[in-house]
């Protein structure tokens, strides 16, 4: 028998044989949740496709939600469902375990969910406004507008290299 042990879930795979161990399915990820914790994955996801048009699913161990980016994704855990929510500013609520710089324009927002009636409000508007942020196809009044000013790390717009050369002459 000729083979190879995959590195990251330690099967054995045999000559020829195709192995994607990173694959997997919501259903998968799901299948051994609590009652409760089925109930509000369900909620969950029916509240995030109701949004409209957007990508829905499984990489690894996560959901994820996307439009032109990820805009959330869940990990499921054995006692509650671990939230991930990318919005461009940082939030303060009881809900918000962790808010962490996830780039130079977001931060993601880590929220447990342990009951179908945690996904309600505040929690349901926090989606929505980062499926609103993620964007979509871009129409074409975005197109010509202006673009935002770039924002460093205290709120501050970025210099462009004209306007300091300008201050140089």
């Amino acid at each position: 028998m000729t083979g190879r042990e995959c590195y990251h879930c330690k099967q054995w795979v045999e000559e020829g044989e195709e192995h994607d161990c990173w694959t997997t399915t919501e259903a998968a990820l799901t299948q051994d949740l609590s009652e409760d914790l089925q109930d509000a994955w369900e909620r969950l996801r029916e509240t995030a496709a109701s949004f409209g048009d957007q990508r829905i699913y499984a990489s690894h161990k996560s959901i994820m939600f996307s439009r032109k980016s990820c805009y959330f994704f869940v990990r499921p855990k054995r006692k509650f469902l671990e939230l991930c929510v990318f919005l461009g500013r940082a939030l303060k609520a009881p809900q918000v375990r962790r808010v962490d710089r996830a780039s130079k324009s977001k931060l993601v927002h880590v929220i447990q969910i342990r009951h179908r009636d945690e996904v309600e409000a505040p929690v349901t508007d926090w989606l929505q406004e980062a499926y609103e942020l993620s964007g979509g196809l871009v129409s074409e009044s975005d197109a010509k507008s202006k673009p935002k000013p770039r924002l460093n790390q205290k709120g501050a717009a970025w210099k462009t290299i004209a306007a300091t050369k300008s201050k140089r002459r």
